[in-house]
């Protein structure tokens, strides 16, 4: 009963959102009527090119204060905190990794086009190593080294049509499949183990957990879809990470969230594996014939990232 009462309230909110197009978004984000779009500020410090990654991963843009509305809500968040050791200023969109001294916003303003004022002293390209800006909370620049870490805002324009699928999500690439209930996305763009991590939690899921051969049967049936010439970039195109790990004992394999592989259902390696069979083998992944390996966490693959169906689902304005 439970399932279909999920099941209704998310048929109810995939009909809204194909009536209300932009007035959904993800839970974790504010919507703000005056700056016409959702704002996440990442407390937690990051580099410039992470908090890009991160909030592209999301669905939505490094903040750039290219209008005074955004800028307002900007400048919110960083008074929010009260906590100055955290920090004053956060990351702006705003960069020049591409050509020094080229300003522009992750989405193509360039700076010249966006009403600023500079903090005492600045821009100074101290060490000639500064190319990624910061606002502080009196809505002043400042360049800094994009290597620095620094809090950061995502934003995602309401002038974004949202298309929540089946998956609870506006990702189109995740699938749901009715024989685990589980949605799951395949991405071909190859990372190391921790940098897939990364990708899925960011998009509200997380590395795909096998709780079973018919799982397993799932993710091969999919990695099918994707022959080893389509996969480019990487020395390692027949298997791709799921979310096991060694956690660093050689030997005692668990998933992500910390059950043992027969906890978790599923546990088939191929044979002759878990190998270890070179320093660094500490991570898992699957074959395309559906049973698991260790692999280098260091090297690039593709990966699998799963999501509940009622996980992370989207939300209606909320000022």
């Amino acid at each position: 009963m439970n399932y279909y009462l999920k099941y209704l309230v998310l048929l109810s909110i995939l009909n809204f959102s194909y009536s209300e197009g932009s007035k959904l978004f993800r839970c974790d984000y504010q919507y703000s009527s005056e700056a016409k779009g959702w704002f996440k500020y990442h407390v937690v410090p990051a580099t410039w090119s992470e908090a890009r990654l991160q909030c592209d991963l999301e669905g939505a843009v490094l903040a750039s204060p290219t209008t005074p509305e955004i800028k307002a809500k900007m400048i919110s968040f960083i008074n929010s905190t009260g906590n100055e050791i955290i920090s004053d200023a956060v990351f702006t969109g705003i960069h020049a990794t591409f050509a020094k001294g080229a300003f522009y916003s992750i989405d193509g303003v360039p700076l010249s086009k966006i009403p600023h004022s500079w903090a005492f002293k600045e821009p100074d390209n101290k060490g000639n190593k500064e190319s990624c800006l910061i606002i502080d909370s009196d809505g002043d620049l400042a360049d800094l080294s994009c290597e620095e870490t620094r809090p950061f805002i995502c934003y995602r324009s309401e002038s974004k049509k949202v298309n929540i699928n089946e998956c609870g999500t506006f990702d189109s690439e995740y699938r749901l499949d009715a024989r685990t209930n589980k949605c799951y996305k395949f991405h071909p763009i190859p990372r190391i183990f921790t940098r897939a991590f990364f990708a899925c939690a960011a998009e509200g899921g997380h590395l795909a957990i096998i709780n079973s051969n018919t799982e397993a049967k799932v993710l091969s049936e999919i990695f099918a879809k994707y022959p080893e010439r389509t996969l480019v970039g990487m020395p390692y195109k027949n298997v791709a990470f799921v979310g096991i790990h060694d956690w660093n004992e050689h030997a005692d394999w668990r998933t992500i969230h910390g059950q043992t592989l027969a906890e978790a259902g599923f546990g088939t390696f191929s044979p002759g594996n878990p190998s270890n069979g070179a320093p660094g083998q500490y991570c898992g992944a699957i074959y395309r014939i559906g049973q698991l390996d260790d692999m280098y966490c260091d090297k690039l693959a593709a990966f699998f990232c799963e999501k509940s169906p009622d996980y992370n689902a989207p939300c209606a304005l909320s000022n």
